[in-house]
């Protein structure tokens, strides 16, 4: 039997502003940013939801459940960087505390739903029902969705507080927060993950493919093809392959 076909569903893509737009400004670009990478949780949200009742072996589906896992903790890593790096430091260019405090509150809003993902994966491990973890995932989704589509846009609109007197290098502000996370545990169990979610050759006609991350081909090569041969199993789940093509058959 040939293996599924990935789609996009249930959770579409969202295009990013730059393509939107047609703009090219600092703010527009790591609004467009930050798109790419919540098409990733999306791509993964939708890989999890297509495959799990899909997967038959004990073996595939302990792995499964090890790249779930790794997919929830991903979009809790990127929660963490916002919260305690990005925002902050976009508060104090600004001048205004609180500024980010919407975004906060939308993370807030599907917490528990990915919570409640995560522990069920944990207690259940290989024996989760599949239909059991889709209505966890329903339970969240639209929350979930509805974040990952607004939050561009808010960054896209901080460009209303750049004057020539608080001058606000957004581009800057988001590298300097993004160092911050990097370390091995999460480039070897974490970095997967988002990276093989994130397809670029096809998407908005290749726009970001090699653009996004910024980054030059050998450490795109650690990335995309050195890092995830740690722990290997468990990122055959993903939606795309080593290339970031979206793979036409999941659980490979």
């Amino acid at each position: 039997m040939a293996s599924p076909m990935y789609t996009e569903t249930p959770l579409a893509p969202i295009n990013t502003p730059r393509f939107k737009t047609g703009k090219t400004d600092p703010f527009t670009i790591e609004a467009s940013h930050m798109a790419l990478s919540h098409n990733s949780f999306i791509r993964g949200f939708n890989s999890i939801y297509q495959q799990a009742p899909r997967i038959q072996s004990p073996v595939d589906r302990k792995d499964f459940v090890g790249y779930c896992i790794a997919w929830v903790n991903c979009v809790y890593q990127h929660h963490h960087y916002e919260e305690t790096e990005f925002f902050p430091a976009i508060e104090k260019a600004v001048g205004r505390k609180g500024l980010m405090d919407g975004a906060v509150n939308q993370h807030a809003a599907f917490h528990d739903g990915l919570e409640r993902f995560k522990s069920y994966l944990q207690e259940k491990g290989p024996d989760f029902l599949s239909k059991e973890l889709i209505q966890i995932m329903d339970s969240f989704s639209e929350p979930l969705y509805n974040h990952l589509k607004e939050e561009p846009q808010i960054i896209a609109d901080l460009s209303q507080y750049n004057t020539p007197e608080t001058p606000i290098d957004i581009l800057a502000i988001a590298a300097e927060a993004g160092k911050k996370q990097v370390n091995i545990s999460f480039l070897f169990n974490l970095l997967p993950v988002f990276f093989l979610n994130m397809e670029s050759v096809e998407f908005e006609n290749g726009l970001w493919h090699t653009s996004f991350p910024p980054v030059n081909k050998p450490v795109r090569w650690l990335m995309t093809k050195g890092a995830p041969m740690w722990q290997h199993r468990l990122w055959r789940f993903t939606s795309c392959t080593a290339d970031v093509i979206q793979e036409v058959g999941l659980g490979r």
